[in-house]
C-alpha cells in the first residue's frame, strides 16, 4: 500500500497556485461554468433523495460534507454554499432544525490550501478542514461522510497508462496529445486506466459514506466529434514545439556549464 501511494503521489500534478495570470484561479472559467450548470441538478437531488431519517444524526453531530479534488479557486466555495443551502431547505421542509455543518476540502498534498482557506467567506455557516491526499484511496473513517461532492476532477487519471509509455507496445502514442486518429490500443489503455481509477474511487467512498448519505459527481465528457482533428493536431504541435524548446535550452545551459 505504501509503494502504491508513493507512485500515485509522484505522478500527481496540481493546479498552478497563487492569483497570477497563469494561476488556476485566473483560468478556471470553464470549471466555474460546470459548477453553475450543475447547481440546479444537485439541489434537486438533495430535495428528492436525501433521507433525513436514515441519516440518523445525533443531536450534537455535524453533517459532514467533502469536496474531493477541490483545488483552491472560488468554484469550490460556490458549490459548497449551494449544497449547504439545499440541505438546509430539506431540513426546513420537514420541520427539523438544521444541524451544524463540517466541510472537508480535499486535493493533492501540494494543492494551494493556503489560498483556499484565505478566500473562505467571513460568517460562513460551516466548519472547515483540509484533507490532503489522493481521492483514489481512503481519506476518511468508515461511514463518516453524509454528502460527497466532486466536480471536474475525476477525469484526471491517477497515472499515465503503462501501455502509453511503453515505446515497444502498440499503445505508444508518440507525437499525439489525444487518442484521436491513434491506434485503438491507445484508447483502450486510457479507458482501462479510467475504469481502474473509478473502481478504486467508488470502493473507497462506499466505505466512507454514511447510511442515507448522497454523492454527487460532476464529470465533464465530450463526444468524439466535439474536437476536430485539425484543432487537436494544432494544439499538439504547439506543445511539442514548446517541449523541444525547453529540451534545447536545457542542453545549451548544460554545455555552457562545461
Amino acid at each position: 500500500m505504501e509503494d502504491e501511494s508513493q507512485t500515485i503521489l509522484s505522478n500527481s500534478f496540481v493546479m498552478n497556485a497563487g492569483d497570477g495570470p497563469n494561476s488556476y484561479v485566473q483560468n478556471s472559467v470553464y470549471q466555474r461554468g460546470i459548477t453553475e450548470a450543475a447547481k440546479v441538478l444537485v439541489s434537486e437531488e438533495i430535495a428528492n433523495k436525501l433521507d433525513i431519517q436514515e441519516l440518523s444524526l445525533a443531536s450534537s453531530e455535524p453533517l459532514r460534507i467533502a469536496d474531493l479534488g477541490c483545488s483552491y479557486a472560488p468554484n469550490t466555495i460556490v458549490a459548497i454554499q449551494n449544497i449547504i443551502e439545499s440541505i438546509e431547505c430539506k431540513f426546513q421542509s420537514h420541520g427539523v432544525i438544521s444541524p451544524e455543518f463540517q466541510v472537508f476540502f480535499n486535493d493533492q498534498v501540494t494543492n494551494d490550501f493556503n489560498s483556499l482557506f484565505a478566500s473562505l467567506p467571513v460568517g460562513r455557516k460551516y466548519y472547515t478542514a483540509g484533507v490532503p491526499g489522493s481521492f483514489h484511496d481512503r481519506l476518511f473513517p468508515k461511514a463518516s461522510l453524509h454528502f460527497v461532492y466532486s466536480s471536474a476532477a475525476l477525469l484526471w487519471l491517477s497515472k499515465v497508462p503503462e501501455g502509453v509509455v511503453d515505446r515497444t507496445g502498440p499503445a505508444w502514442n508518440k507525437g499525439r496529445i489525444h487518442y484521436r486518429d491513434a491506434p485503438k490500443e491507445v484508447f483502450e489503455a486510457y479507458s482501462d486506466q479510467f475504469a481502474k481509477d473509478m473502481d478504486s474511487f467508488l470502493k473507497a467512498r462506499v466505505k466512507e459514506l454514511a447510511p442515507g448519505g448522497l454523492m454527487a459527481l460532476v464529470i465533464p465528457a465530450s463526444q468524439d466529434v466535439a474536437l476536430g482533428s485539425s484543432e487537436v493536431e494544432l494544439l499538439g504541435s504547439c506543445l511539442m514545439d514548446m517541449a523541444k524548446m525547453v529540451i534545447f535550452r536545457s542542453f545549451v545551459e548544460f554545455r555552457h556549464k562545461f
